[in-house]
This record gives C-alpha cells, structure tokens and sequence, in this order.
C-alpha cells in the first residue's frame, strides 16, 4: 500500500500470543479465530515462527493419523482465511505481509515485538548475557519476565489432541528449562524468593521432576522455610517410590543434605561453573547465526517415545547411572553406543532413554537416522547428516562451509558451551559418527549400531551397551501390554513359546502382536502352533547364536495379508527409501493410487510398515530385507527390475514436471516421450510443485544413488538436471554438488557428449554458488568447449551466461557485459524468447553498473515486453528492479520508486523473501537520495526483518544503513 505521497505504507501492526490461550491482535483490536482448526494452524506457525512448517506437519496437527482425502485443500482454505483475517482486502490468491509460502510449506512472520514466544527467547538470551557479564540480579529479572509471558499451558484452547504435537510438548520442556535456569541465577544472587513462585508451579505440573523439586528445596530452604522443604523431600521421594519403585537421585539427596546442614543454598562447585561456562558460550554461538539465533526454536528432534515400552530394566539403570554421577554430566562429553543385532531394540531403548532425561539438556535434543544397514544402500554420508544438523540450528546455506572438516568444525562450535542430547541412530561404524560428536561438556551423545563401535570406545571413552534378546519373562509383559493381562496371564507357556519362536526378537514379538491383537478369539496356543509352521529366512541379518529363525514370524505374519497385499509388501522392498508414498507405491506395483493406499493401510494394520507421518510409509531394515528377499525369490529377475523401472520413471516424470511448474522458463534437460504405464503425480501448480519436491527430497536423492548402482546412468543425469531448480531456490547448494558430480560421472559412462556437457554446466554454476571460483571456471571453459563441437548454440548461451554472472560477481563488469552480450546474441539468433528476455535484463544489469543507464533502461524495458507476452513473473520481478536501479541513478526518483513497487509486489506474491528484501533496501535507498529518511527508514526496517529471519548475511548492511541516519536502531 502507498500514501498520498507514494511512500509504502507498512500494514497495520499484528502481535500475536501463544504462550497460553492462542490469541491474535491487529492494529489493537483482538481479532476472533472462530473454527478449530484454525486456531490450531496458527498455532502451529506460531510456534514455527520463522520457519517454513510442512505441508505434511500441519495435516499431522489437524487431524493425526486420519487425515480425509481433502486435507490438503482444507489447509490452503485455512491459510487463506487466516491471510484475510490478517489483512482485511487482500485478493483470494495473494500471498500477503504475514503469512508466506515457503520451502513447500507455509512460514509465519513475526519478531520478538509481534510474538509473545520470541520475546521469551529474547529475554532467556539476554539473561544469559547478564549472568555472564557477572550480573546475576540483572538475569534474574530478565528471566522473571521471560517467564511471567506464560499465561497458560502452551496453544491452551486447541484441541488436546493438537496439543500432544512434539511442537507444543517441545515448548512446555522449553518452559520448564527455563524455570531450572532462573533458580540457579536466583540462588547465587541470593533472591530465591524472585522465582519461588515460578517454582512452586512448575513443581505442581512436574512433581517426579527431581531436578526441578531440588531446586524448590533449595529455594524454600533459603527462603526460610526449612520445615516446608523438608516436607517436599518427603513428599517427592514417596512419589518416586510410588509411581517408580525407585528412591531419590543424587541431586535431590544433596538438595536434603544441604537442608539439613543449613547449608547455603547457592547453585556453587562444579555444576554451576559449567553453567556460567555454558551462558557466556552460547551468546558466542548464537553469534555464528547473527539475530535470528533467538528467535529459533528449540530444537526437539526425538522420535515418539513408544507407548507400550516396556522391560529392558537393567539396561536402563546402567545407561542412566553415569548421569547420575555428580558433575559428570556437566564437566564431560558422554557419548553411549548402544549395539545389537537387528530387530533387538536399540532405537526403541535409545529414544525412550532420551526422553527419559531431556529435561537436563535444556539447548535442545536432536535426531538423524543414518541408515548404516539400509538393505537398499542408501546410507547416510556424515556430511548430510552434519548439514542437517546445521540447518536445525539455523545456519544458513550461504554460511556452510565447503568439506567435511570445515562442516564438522562449525557444528561442534555450534554446540560448545550447550547443553545437547544427540541421538545418532543406525550407524555404520565408528568412523560414520565421529564428524557428529559434540566437543564440549555438558552434551549426551547416544549411538546405535549392529556393530560394536570399539572405536568410540577406545578413542572417546564411551559407554558400550550391547542387547540381548528379551528374556521370558520382558517378553510376556511385553505381550501383556499389547494383549492385556487377562490374555496372556491364561496361557504363560503359550506366551514363553510365542517369545522363544520369536528369539526373544521385540520387532518380531510385536508383529506377532498386532495379528494376535486383530483376532481376540486365537488362542495364543494356536498362534504359537502356526508360528511352529512356518518359514522363512534372513540369514544375513539373523546371528549365528540366534536360537530361532525369525523369517518364519515375518512369514506367519504375512500370511494373513491378502494375495494383493502380500504382493506390494514384497516389492516395497525394492525401493529404495527411506519412506514411500501411496502414489509411489502404485507405481512400483502397477496399481492404481486408491488400491495402493487400502493396500499400504492393511500393511500398517499388521506393523509390516510405519505410517510415520501422515500418507508417508517407512520400513524397519530387517523387515525391508526380508521382503527385498521374497521379492527376489518370489519374481523374476526380469519383474523386479520392470518394478523398479516404472518406479524410478514415477519419480522422474514426477520431478521434471515439478521442476517446471517452479521454473517454466528455465531450460532442462528434456525427457523422452510418456512411457506407457507411467503415472507422475498430478500437481496443479508451483506451490503443489514445491511441496511435493520438499516432501519427496530425501527419496529422490536416494533414486539418484540407487539409479546409479543400477547402471540406469541416463535416468540419473536426466533426473538431476530436472532438480537444478529447487537445489538453486532452497540453497541446497552441497547437495546438489554432490548429485551433479554423480551425473557427470554418470555421463561419461554413457559416452554422450550432450548429457556431459549439461552435466559440467550444473557441476559450474554450483560450484559458482559455492564460491569455488577456480573450479567453476575450469568446468565452464570446458563446457564451451563442448557446446561448441556440438555446435550446440544454447547451450554455448547459457555458458556464457554463467561466465557473466561469475565475472561481475569478482569485479570484472566489463567481461560481465562481454560475455552476457555474447548470451544474447546466441539467443536472438535460436529464437529462445524466455532465455533472451533473461539475457536482455543481465545486459541492461552490466550497462546500469557501469554507468550507461539509457543502454540499461532500452535493454530491460525490451525484457519486459518479452517476459508480459509470456507470463514470466519471476522475470518481471528481476527486470522491474533493474529498471527501478537505473532510474535511481539517473536522479528520477519517483519512476525509481514506482518501477521497485512493482518488482515488490511480484516478489511477495511468489513468496521469494530473499528477493523482496533486496529490493526493499534499494527502496530505502532510493528514498535517502530523495531526502525522505523517514521512508527510506521504513523501508530498510522491513528489510531488516526479513534478512533477519532468513539469517542473510545482508543484515548487517541493512544495520549499518539504519546507524547512518542516526537514529538508535533497537531491536529488529
């Protein structure tokens, strides 16, 4: 919107609240959220602030594991809603101020001014700042503050199913850490009675919290209630036994102790020296990320703790006693490696034992399954698993460093001085989690493997914890609790059998289970007889010392599937993972997308598949080898491979047409014709286009390297070309380093100078984005060289696109207009209109640079004739801009401003913040030279907030335009 005088008028001012009743103010009036679910969906992205929330995420919030086949529809319906309740006026198909489209998804805009939530983080950094600026009472108030936000339990008024969401769970742990953190502050400044309050609480929600009912203790001691905080050690302690059967730990023994001696009550020794350590140390990794680092969320990666856990008593109580040392936690790295033959437990004792002590790592918990075994190869390399790491806590692509080292370094820096659970799930070896150890005290690393990691052992000291089968008797309670006691209780040898035939296995127990479960009238008898019938085999998976063979429990539970569904069980375990959705699984077994969807739900009903996400299915490993097996033993050679085909063409159809939708003019590899038979997903329009590419990520890559191992090498380069866009949009920059690499090798066995060319014109403009200048010019020079013998004009077009792009990047603006004139030539001259359009705005670019703003404006205003005939609304915005800057510097300040505006509102309705911040800079800029600071102030404070949110290293200049003009900037 625009004044009178055409300045951009900013919207009217919204603030949201989440920290108890989900509430939403615009320009000071409360605005009613009248439907259910769209209180939830706020809810969600407010709790996501920032961050882009999945499509698939929000359909999990709504409706759990039962979303209706138009849940997709009904959530851009909410959106929309949600859109024109914020802005009143805004047109049906607009992308609004506040509420985005981003990464496949949805991403709320908001700040610590706007967001009750981001306050809160705000003020908990802040406070850690004072406290290790040697101003503890200064901390305390901070955090009293940051606590006094809380209204409630956290979306209090969404439905409590919503509410079990691990993005709400996640917030009331961040609660709770925080109530644990202004304690110790307050103890060491002597105002314990500042947070007893507070204390009293959260002891009230979390009574078996024996850390949180220590530091209660503490407080009423030193408060002067001595009779009343013994009284809490007794109460707490017949809780424990209670609820437990177990006695109070060392923390609440030295919390009695101290009562007892009256003693003073300060958080002091080794525990609290690493908690200053931790305060003063994270502002410095907080800094790494610039201000956005408070705004994040706490991360809270673990997987569902398992409801129907159950025995591994011992274990338990061995991997928790080295928490319980005192200091140890805090003064150490603790890395635990978990091992075990496949099926025996490890991820299941690894996630509930993470849950189980949580709360002591207040920094956040994370997860990443590396798929060490994966029978389809697909293992995770330490360098994905180490970015993804790094994009949880918010550093952003520009600022990954190339290689592994460098990538490992930073992530370590990340974590120094925190206090983080890592949960390394699936690993190869010991060399698969070294780049993953967290380097500072105070983290809990905990490991899963078949192997033994000797290596972490030997070289980091860890804990090593090797599973056995469950005995006779966890196996009976693990039954009971499935089939109840009654049940199991009426026949216990028939229980012991079932358990023995299943060595002792709990994935095969509960297999086992579940069809017991669906049939109440079998008698475990005859369970255990049919089980005593039946084969199978998984020699490769099953040890030597095991006593029975559990392909015959896979092989008896499959035998209750229909022909239909045995038949897809088994080719499932052709794909390659790590998970399959409906459509795909019709592809993969001729099927039609409805049958593939009853079919996949019957598999569920038996735990053959997880669905662990909404539509989304994941095999365990033994259970994909076990039907890989049958597939292969079941089918011929030939009917395998036929699946996998129509599977990957599924895929790659799917993708190019994505990639398309995203970026219609931009030039790919094109396809063959539509085979017979196969079916690509239907998308309806770059936003479908985007979250089905996010959705579908992880598979892809994984088709990538499976295609490759399977000699389908044109399949990979076509498939890799076809995902240049959304690697280049979503700044997956290392990503697409590596899949290219795999395509130009992949090229050069096919011996086809073509695909090779287009593979080195990837592998060059990645490596440009990654600043690997040397190595994108050497790729670049050759790949001239190729489209010149092929005489292929295009492609000789495109290249010297990138060597324009490459040289103003470093300074050299004549050799950009040089080698972008030569672009457009070639462009004119093959009829390429989009291309040429794209080339005609880079030549007006160079001109504007370098000072000849009549040539830039006569080139850009001819892009954007080209690019209104054709629809091209990226374009637009890029040439709008351009023609906006040369304005400006031609002194005609109003056209400049008027031609900005209209790059701007292009870019907020495709929902491309990076750009719509670049171009509000230039906005502010444009209004400083015209001597409108107040505008110009404006406008650069919305860009601020926009860098600021996707950690753009542009910020700071933003930053320092503001300070130019003299005024304080404040918080942005």
């Amino acid at each position: 919107m625009e004044d009178q005088r055409g300045h951009e008028v900013a919207p009217d001012p919204v603030r949201f609240a989440v920290l108890g009743p989900v509430r939403v103010w615009r320009a000071g009036t409360e605005l009613h959220l009248a439907r259910p679910q769209e209180r939830a969906l706020l809810a969600l992205l407010l709790v996501r602030a920032g961050q882009p929330v999945s499509v698939n995420e929000i359909v999990d919030v709504l409706w759990g594991g039962r979303p209706p086949d138009t849940a997709v529809n009904v959530v851009h319906r909410h959106v929309g809603a949600l859109r024109r309740l914020l802005e009143p006026g805004l047109p049906t198909r607009a992308t609004g101020r506040w509420l985005l489209r981003d990464a496949g998804g949805y991403r709320l805009v908001a700040d610590s001014d706007s967001l009750d939530l981001l306050r809160f983080r705000a003020l908990r950094v802040e406070a850690r700042r004072a406290a290790s600026d040697g101003a503890p009472a200064r901390s305390v108030d901070l955090l009293t503050e940051a606590l006094s936000l809380w209204q409630g339990p956290t979306a209090h008024g969404i439905p409590v199913e919503a509410r079990a969401h691990a993005a709400f769970v996640s917030l009331e742990g961040e609660r709770l850490a925080t109530v644990k953190e202004a304690a110790d502050v307050a103890l060491r400044a002597n105002v314990p009675d500042v947070v007893l309050p507070r204390l009293r609480e959260a002891a009230a929600d979390s009574p078996l919290d024996e850390p949180l009912m220590a530091r209660l203790i503490l407080a009423l001691s030193a408060t002067g209630r001595r009779s009343e905080a013994l009284s809490a050690y007794l109460t707490v302690s017949n809780r424990l036994a209670d609820a437990l059967g177990i006695d109070p730990g060392p923390e609440l023994r030295d919390a009695h102790q101290a009562v007892l001696r009256d003693a003073p009550s300060t958080a002091t020794g080794p525990a609290a020296d690493a908690s200053e350590a931790r305060t003063a140390q994270s502002s410095a990794a907080s800094d790494l990320v610039g201000p956005r680092a408070a705004s994040l969320p706490v991360p809270a990666q673990l997987p569902l703790d398992l409801p129907t856990f159950t025995g591994r008593r011992a274990e338990l109580a061995e991997v928790l006693a080295p928490l319980s040392s005192e200091g140890r936690s805090a003064e150490t790295v603790v890395i635990s490696a978990i091992g075990g033959m496949a099926g025996i437990g490890k991820t299941t004792l690894a996630v509930h034992w993470a849950h189980r002590v949580a709360d002591r790592y207040p920094d956040g918990q994370l997860y990443v399954n590396l798929r060490g075994f994966d029978p389809s190869g697909a293992v995770m390399r330490p360098d994905e698993a180490v970015r993804g790491f790094l994009d949880t806590l918010g550093v952003p692509p520009e600022r990954v460093p190339h290689g592994l080292d460098a990538q490992a370094a930073l992530y370590r820096s990340m974590l120094a001085g925190r206090r983080f659970l890592v949960l390394l799930d699936n690993a190869r070896d010991s060399d698969h989690v070294r780049p993953l150890l967290p380097g500072t005290p105070g983290c809990l690393t905990i490991v899963t493997s078949r192997n033994q990691l000797s290596g972490l052992v030997a070289a980091h000291g860890a804990q090593s914890l090797t599973l056995r089968p469950l005995g006779t008797d966890e196996g009976r309670e693990l039954l009971t609790r499935r089939l109840g006691a009654e049940r199991v209780s009426a026949e216990r040898e028939a229980a012991a059998e079932i358990t023995a035939l299943c060595a002792g296995l709990p994935l095969a127990l509960a297999c086992v289970a579940a069809r017991a479960a669906t049939h109440p009238h079998f008698s475990l008898s005859a369970v255990a007889a049919e089980l005593r019938e039946a084969h199978g085999s998984l020699d490769a998976f099953i040890q030597a010392d095991t006593s029975a063979d559990v392909g015959a429990v896979f092989s008896w539970s499959s035998r209750a599937l229909s022909p239909a569904a045995a038949r897809l069980f088994r080719l499932l375990g052709l794909h390659p993972g790590p998970d399959v959705t409906a459509p795909a699984a019709a592809a993969l077994a001729g099927l039609a997308v409805r049958e593939a969807r009853l079919l996949l739900t019957e598999l569920s009903r038996v735990h053959l598949i997880n669905e662990h996400a909404p539509g989304r299915y994941a095999f365990h490993d033994l259970l994909r080898a076990y039907a890989a097996e049958l597939a292969h033993t079941q089918h011929s050679e030939a009917e395998c491979r036929a699946a996998v085909n129509q599977l990957f063409k599924h895929y790659l159809y799917t993708a190019h047409a994505a990639g398309r939708l995203i970026a219609p003019y931009v030039d790919t590899m094109p396809l063959p014709p539509l085979p017979e038979g196969t079916l690509p997903e239907p998308l309806a329009d770059d936003e479908s286009a985007l979250t089905w590419l996010t959705a579908e990520y992880a598979v892809l890559l994984a088709v990538i390297d499976a295609a490759t191992s399977s000699g389908s090498d044109r399949l990979v380069c076509l498939l890799v070309s076809s995902l240049e866009r959304f690697f280049d949009r979503q700044g997956l920059w290392h990503d697409w380093a590596a899949a290219q690499r795999t395509a130009l090798d992949a090229a050069l066995r096919l011996s086809d100078p073509v695909v090779e060319a287009h593979g080195l014109l990837g592998l060059a403009r990645v490596a440009g984005r990654l600043g690997l200048r040397e190595e994108a010019g050497a790729h670049l020079d050759r790949v001239l060289e190729l489209f010149t013998e092929l005489g292929d004009d295009v492609g000789r077009a495109y290249v010297h696109l990138s060597l324009g792009w490459e040289a103003e990047r470093h300074g050299d603006l004549p050799g950009a207009l040089r080698h972008d004139q030569l672009a457009l030539g070639l462009f004119r001259a093959t009829g390429r209109q989009a291309a040429q359009a794209t080339a005609l705005n880079a030549v007006g670019w160079d001109h504007a640079t370098l000072g000849d703003h009549p040539q830039a404006l006569s080139h850009c205003l001819e892009a954007l004739t080209i690019q209104r005939d054709l629809g091209d609304h990226i374009g637009q915005a890029a040439t709008w801009d351009s023609i906006a800057y040369a304005h400006h510097n031609l002194g005609d300040h109003p056209q400049a401003l008027t031609s900005y505006r209209n790059a701007l509102t292009i870019f907020r309705d495709l929902g491309v913040p990076s750009e719509e911040a670049g171009t509000l800079v230039r906005i502010g800029d444009t209004h400083r030279a015209a001597g409108d600071h107040e505008a110009a102030r404006a406008a650069w404070r919305s860009a601020l907030t926009l860098f600021t949110e996707l950690a753009h290293p542009d910020a700071e200049r933003v930053r320092a335009r503001l300070d130019e003009l003299g005024k304080p900037l404040g918080d942005a």
